[in-house]
């Protein structure tokens, strides 16, 4: 038998392994500590916003004819002759649509259709009360 000392060729994973553990933790403790948030100056707006911005057209319809910003219409062309004038010059050209219950159906399509021929790009459907609750 040789007592000579030979080289050993394998690596010891064990020092990296607790090295990395290390890191591993440091960065767990670390990674929710810090901040995620950036830094921005905002310019502020000239004037408020809702100086710029028209009130909302809404157009009522009943049994006895329509109103128009309280405003009452008597006929369909008066209705949109009305409509036509007013969204002429505004850049939103969203309309209201309230109807009161015992209102035929065929009576707000017809002022539905009367406010889309005006010149309404979107038509939105307001309701006067709240839903009952559905029994289960």
């Amino acid at each position: 038998m040789s007592t000579e000392a030979r080289p050993v060729s394998e690596i010891n994973i064990t020092p990296l392994i607790d090295v990395m553990l290390v890191l591993l933790i440091i960065f767990m403790v670390v990674v929710p500590v810090a901040s995620r948030g950036l830094d921005a100056a905002l310019p502020r707006p000239a004037s408020s916003a809702s100086e710029g911005m028209p009130a909302a057209l809404v157009l009522s319809v009943d049994a006895t004819g329509f109103t128009l910003d309280a405003k009452p219409i008597l006929t369909i062309a008066e209705l949109r002759a009305d409509l036509r004038d007013i969204l002429v010059g505004r850049r939103d050209k969203t309309v209201f649509v309230r109807a009161a219950g015992d209102v035929a159906y065929a009576r707000v399509v017809e002022v539905v259709d009367a406010a889309r021929g005006a010149g309404a790009e979107r038509i939105g459907l307001v309701s006067n009360a709240a839903r009952p609750a559905v029994p289960r």
